[in-house]
């Protein structure tokens, strides 16, 4: 029987972007769950911690979550791990008005895995950044602010791109290799 660790999201572009970033043969599956968790204010890393040891209660096993914070430099790295909610209530063309006033127009996505074994454990973070600057949309792929998010040394923004480039260089990308390395050097890391 294959191993399962539990991804909480509701967003299936993200288990679809993990699916693939994992594609080559690993020990366990990933499945979904759909539970809706508030988020406390703090930095990415207390925020992402606090959710992690709740969704380890919920899931009472092997859980996965993920944080993402998109940083804008100009505003000394806000809305950071509150971008769900300014693009939630100002959409991408509301984010890139934010930044008008300002000639500073870079920024970086910061995604941030937790990874915990069950209720009693210890989470552990994997990080991965990616920089870039924020222009006017452009694309219809991805989902998000992927259209805004021009990556540094692109000429196309994560909207305009094919997942397959995006999970090149995505910030995703880079957590979850992080994490994809742990579990290759800890092949029990779920006993």
């Amino acid at each position: 029987m294959t191993n399962k660790v539990t991804f909480v999201t509701g967003n299936k572009g993200k288990l679809r972007e993990v699916k693939a970033i994992f594609e080559e043969s690993i020990s366990f599956e990933f499945i979904q769950n759909d539970i809706d968790l508030d988020e406390i204010q703090g930095s990415p890393e207390e925020v992402i911690i606090d959710k992690i040891k709740r969704a380890a209660k919920e899931v009472n096993g092997p859980v996965i979550c993920e944080d993402v914070s998109l940083c804008f430099n100009g505003l000394n790295g806000m809305p950071g791990p509150y971008i769900k909610w300014f693009l939630k209530k100002l959409g991408v063309n509301g984010l890139v008005k934010i930044l008008s006033p300002f000639e500073d127009k870079t920024c970086y996505a910061l995604c941030i895995f937790a990874f915990c074994k069950g209720p009693n454990s210890e989470p552990i973070l994997f990080k991965g950044r990616t920089n870039g600057t924020i222009v006017e949309p452009r694309g219809e792929n991805g989902f998000g602010w992927d259209p805004i998010f021009l990556p540094e040394n692109c000429e196309k923004t994560f909207g305009e791109m094919e997942l397959k480039k995006k999970n090149t260089i995505s910030h995703r990308k880079r957590a979850l290799m992080e994490f994809k390395k742990f579990t290759k050097e800890n092949p029990n890391f779920l006993n």
